[in-house]
């Protein structure tokens, strides 16, 4: 029922796209009609043009997903359990975070070159902060009685940290990386503008160059439905998985 109900407005959506293409109310050039649109996406099947933009991309974001997560993890966990080095660590972490990652793309060129490190750059400033806060706010929120009573029974601090305080955490980290793998697809593109030759990003930018708002369509819907794939079975991964995590997430 809520798939139903969750298919309601992109219905409308495409019913008021047929309307206005079968009425000429825009432009082609502008609002191309859904049926060249899918005629577009069989050609572009065909010729295999969209799985290779689409495979170097799914690359792109995983890889600087998995690096960023390498990196906010750890950072987290240290400034979590020990405060001590917050005063050292948070005030540069937080220049940063206001930051945009599309900001820094010019100095990344010149920092890792126009390969696919300064791309995978731009990812992964995108995906590090939603992984990093969440993580250090729940492990932050643990309750002090658990680890108390990980203190009566003689726990070491790495006992007390995987028996108490990493379960207690995993509904955030949980958030935090479907959080991440959005950032992540949202940084695409501006990680594609950085002198690419494939990709999503590249495909959507060199369509519109040429004036091809088909492709630029279809590149987008392909972006949103991939991400929402990937976030899907990414939850349904962890309740089956995990299913305390979801129990946790949703008291």
């Amino acid at each position: 029922m809520n798939f139903i109900k969750g298919l309601l407005i992109p219905t409308i959506i495409m019913l008021l796209w047929l309307v206005v293409s079968r009425l000429k109310l825009v432009s082609f050039y502008i609002m191309p009609p859904p049926e060249q649109v899918f005629a577009t996406v069989l050609t572009l099947l065909d010729k295999g043009v969209l799985l290779k933009h689409l495979s170097v991309s799914f690359y792109r974001v995983i890889s600087g997903f998995l690096f960023s997560f390498l990196l906010a993890f750890p950072l987290a966990v240290l400034l979590g359990i020990n405060r001590q080095f917050e005063p050292f660590i948070n005030p540069p972490l937080e220049f940063v975070r206001h930051i945009p990652p599309l900001a820094c793309i010019p100095l990344l060129i010149l920092w890792f070159g126009i390969g696919e490190a300064s791309k995978l750059a731009v990812i992964i400033l995108a995906a590090f902060f939603p992984i990093f806060l969440n993580t250090i706010n729940g492990i932050r929120h643990c309750d002090q009685k658990l680890l108390e009573v990980g203190d009566a029974f003689g726990l070491s601090a790495c006992e007390k940290f995987l028996k108490i305080i990493l379960p207690a955490t995993l509904p955030f980290i949980i958030i935090g990386m479907r959080l991440g793998l959005g950032y992540s697809w949202r940084a695409l593109i501006g990680a594609e503008l950085v002198a690419a030759s494939a990709g999503i990003g590249y495909m959507i930018l060199d369509a519109e160059q040429i004036s091809r708002s088909d492709i630029v369509i279809i590149g987008i819907l392909t972006i949103g439905t991939i991400g929402y794939i990937i976030d899907y079975l990414f939850l349904k991964i962890t309740q089956y998985g995990m299913p305390w995590v979801k129990r946790t997430a949703d008291s």
